[in-house]
């Protein structure tokens, strides 16, 4: 067939991608849209331009890094709603002190000075001053047989309704001259008074001198009252009176400036002709004297319808009116008297709605404080009561354990299998076996390597040990690495430790004897911090001796430990088993695991003879995540076996006894707590500061106390008390963030991957007893 064509070969199929050697499948992307196009034009199947490389890369990246940002997104998201839920706590308790006096609250109040600087014509003149845009005062008179009631320091629940009402029956109007803190606190008797026709004005928003404030402060007294009033009334107000300045022959040096601050601004100062000195709450007759004019003279007359019991001012103001009404005169309000236009004015819509929101920001505060005191009140009396009853059941503890010799009778002779999971623990792995080979207990040693990619199996391996083996296995956390160990282990008694603690040479034999009593699957040993050189160590130390050994004790004695530590804890192999073993449903898996040993009808005690020297979390970071995944991990613990608090026998005595104290003392409590701190803060503030910190004072005293003699069980230096105050004061509130952040993570059902710390090595030699005494 020469000069034909040649044949046509048959075309190749496109092969498929070949799977990983992992046996992972790939991931095929398929392009669409621009990318798609620019392959077609390169001719090449989607690889080859550079358009369709952009889009694979933003698809690959998408992919490999899609999981990890949805990760840090919802982890900042539940620590933004913790943050929220403390900062919502905090400005609580902020609006409602700021309500009742101002931060930094100034109570002075000036005595008569010099008038230099005030004009003759001023001082002589009539009750109300009004300034022209150059500043010139001028000075109005009231009409002869006129009367401006007006009305100071208000509005107050109990009196101002009734003064409303005795005005109604006389068909009287009235100015009103309130304070903003009050109009915020009780807006609808603003609505009232200008339902009623009555005139209001500004009395500052605290009730402050200002003649001793700057000019700063002077303009936030005027706009919280302005936003105040168009909260409360949709109203703005240019009428003013000054606390403590009433006539206006008692300007002076000090208080002149005040009103030309106050006039430039646009306001009319309204002083007083007559004070009725209701204030000082003389009899009803003499109230009434007092408040009479002149002869025929027309006066601005002052009566006060808060500030304390009002019931003579309301009796005599009807007496009052009467009796002037009778002698011909008239009442009107402020500016009603001059023949003026009402100095209210209909607010703009922001500043209406920025009214509304502080005065319903107000009410939320005011309806939430009876609440948040009783709660501070259940709060202060759990903590006192949890660290009475640790201290007196961890005293009965000791006494029993005296009692019956318990370290001195009792002997367990049979070998143990020590199980370490470890992952990267090169730094501590050394120490960790250097301490296990100097037992004076009969043991195999088992090192899982769960995967480390630091060489740490290598390590083990290379000391060369006796009665040492490394297992390893590709990574899959914890409990699997445990479940591993004690499928491998010889001996019928378990040990558990983290690889980051080292032990001391009599540690596993005292940790084992309780096992003597065939009816203990468990038992938890004493775990201390070795790292503690540092404050951060210093203050873990404290709370190891004081919160957890102390605690485990009293739970020891009610048969209800909640925790064996991953640091040092020993276990019956059959207990183990008839418990399932170690699960990963929680991140805590000691938790997890004593509970079930509960459930299954094991006794689970604690043996603070066997001490462990563990690495503690050397920076806050560090810290964070430890806490943050052992309070985590026990409320999955606590809900897996919720199901305890119905059952029968050993079981439900956890249910009953166990869960409920955990939940009080480990949740419910810490997580309340912060109101001491706060409320302390509160009354430094806002109330008696030398009461507020003795208070605090005592709290911290009677926690002292407590830690002395969780110290004096332990056998340890009272020296490291002396930072106990500084941890009450730092460390307890970054505790507190952590279970607010893993209560949110709670209840937002979210999944929290294991945590891995960063270890130093530094806990390198077990300490003896002695040296901590």
């Amino acid at each position: 067939m020469s000069g034909g064509r040649p044949p046509r070969l048959p075309r190749p199929r496109r092969r498929l991608p070949a799977p990983r050697q992992d046996g992972a499948p790939r991931t095929v992307f398929r392009l669409t849209g621009p990318g798609r196009r620019a392959a077609r034009r390169t001719g090449g199947p989607g690889i080859k331009g550079t358009l369709g490389l952009r889009v694979i890369g933003r698809l690959k990246l998408t992919s490999r890094f899609r999981t990890v940002r949805l990760r840090k997104l919802r982890t900042r998201t539940r620590m933004a709603l913790a943050l929220a839920t403390l900062l919502a706590l905090v400005c609580t308790l902020l609006l409602d002190g700021y309500l009742h006096a101002e931060v930094g609250n100034d109570a002075r109040v000036h005595r008569s000075e010099a008038a230099r600087t005030v004009p003759d014509r001023l001082r002589k003149g009539g009750p109300v001053i009004t300034f022209d845009h150059r500043g010139k005062a001028t000075e109005h008179a009231i009409p002869s047989k006129t009367i401006a009631l007006t009305f100071d320091d208000g509005p107050d629940p109990r009196w101002t309704p009734e003064i409303l009402d005795v005005l109604r029956r006389h068909k009287v109007r009235g100015t009103f001259f309130v304070l903003g803190q009050m109009v915020i606190r009780h807006p609808e008797l603003v609505r009232r008074m200008r339902a009623a026709g009555h005139e209001v004005g500004v009395h500052t928003f605290s009730h402050v001198d200002l003649s001793y404030q700057d000019k700063g402060r002077m303009d936030r007294e005027l706009a919280q009252s302005q936003l105040a009033l168009a909260g409360a009334a949709s109203i703005t107000s240019s009428l003013f009176r000054a606390p403590y300045a009433s006539k206006v022959r008692a300007l002076d040096d000090r208080t002149w400036p005040v009103q030309q601050h106050i006039g430039s601004k646009g306001y009319v100062s309204a002083f007083v002709d007559t004070d009725s000195e209701d204030w000082q709450r003389p009899p009803v007759k003499e109230i009434v004297q007092n408040a009479t004019p002149e002869g025929r003279k027309g006066a601005s007359v002052l009566f006060h319808d808060a500030g304390g019991n009002r019931a003579r001012t309301v009796k005599a103001l009807s007496i009052y009116i009467e009796r002037m009404k009778k002698k011909g005169y008239s009442f009107t309000t402020v500016t009603g008297a001059l023949g003026a236009h009402s100095a209210n004015h209909p607010a703009r819509a922001l500043p209406v709605w920025e009214g509304r929101a502080l005065i319903w920001a107000a009410a939320v505060s005011h309806s939430a404080l009876p609440f948040l005191m009783g709660l501070l009140g259940l709060v202060g009396f759990s903590v006192i009561g949890r660290l009475l009853l640790m201290v007196i059941l961890a005293w009965w503890h000791r006494r029993s354990r005296e009692r019956r010799r318990w370290s001195r009778v009792q002997e367990v002779t049979d070998p143990v299998s020590v199980i370490v999971p470890a992952y990267n623990e090169k730094e501590c792995i050394a120490n960790t076996l250097k301490s296990l080979s100097a037992s004076t207990h009969p043991i195999e040693i088992l090192v899982v390597d769960d995967g480390s990619t630091d060489g740490t199996a290598d390590i083990a391996e290379a000391m060369g040990l006796p009665n040492v083996r490394v297992l390893r296995q590709a990574n899959a956390g914890k409990p699997a690495a445990l479940n591993r160990g004690i499928a491998h282990a010889h001996h019928e008694l378990i040990v558990m430790m983290d690889g980051d603690t080292v032990f001391e040479p009599t540690t596993i034999r005292e940790l084992v004897r309780p096992f003597a009593d065939s009816r203990v699957g468990a038992v938890a040993g004493n775990a201390k911090v070795g790292n503690r050189g540092k404050l951060i160590g210093a203050w873990q130390h404290i709370e190891y001796v004081m919160g957890f050994n102390l605690d485990r004790r009293m739970y020891d004695l009610l048969r209800c430990m909640p925790t064996i530590p991953g640091a040092i804890g020993a276990f019956r192999r059959r207990a183990l088993l008839e418990a399932g073993g170690m699960s990963a449903d929680t991140l805590a898996e000691d938790t997890d695991i004593t509970i079930a040993l509960h459930r299954a009808g094991w006794r689970v005690v604690y043996q603070e003879h066997a001490r462990a020297w563990t690495e503690a979390p050397n920076s806050l970071g560090q810290l964070w995540k430890q806490r943050y995944r052992w309070s985590y991990g026990t409320m999955q613990a606590l809900w897996k076996h919720r199901r305890s608090l119905i059952d029968r026998g050993p079981s439900g005595r956890f249910g009953r006894v166990g869960m409920p104290l955990v939940v009080l003392f480990q949740i419910l409590t810490p997580l309340c707590a912060p109101l001491i701190d706060l409320f302390t803060l509160y009354g430094v503030i806002f109330l008696d500061p030398v009461r507020s910190l003795l208070a605090w004072a005592a709290l911290l005293l009677v926690q002292l106390l407590g830690a002395a003699y969780a110290f004096r069980l332990d056998r340890e230096s009272y020296r490291a008390l002396a930072v106990l105050p500084l941890q009450q004061i730092a460390y307890r509130q970054l505790m507190y963030l952590v279970l607010l952040h893993s209560c949110v993570t709670a209840a937002t059902g979210a999944l929290l991957p294991w945590q891995k710390l960063k270890r130093t090595g530094e806990v390198d030699t077990p300490r003896a007893p002695e040296a901590v005494r």
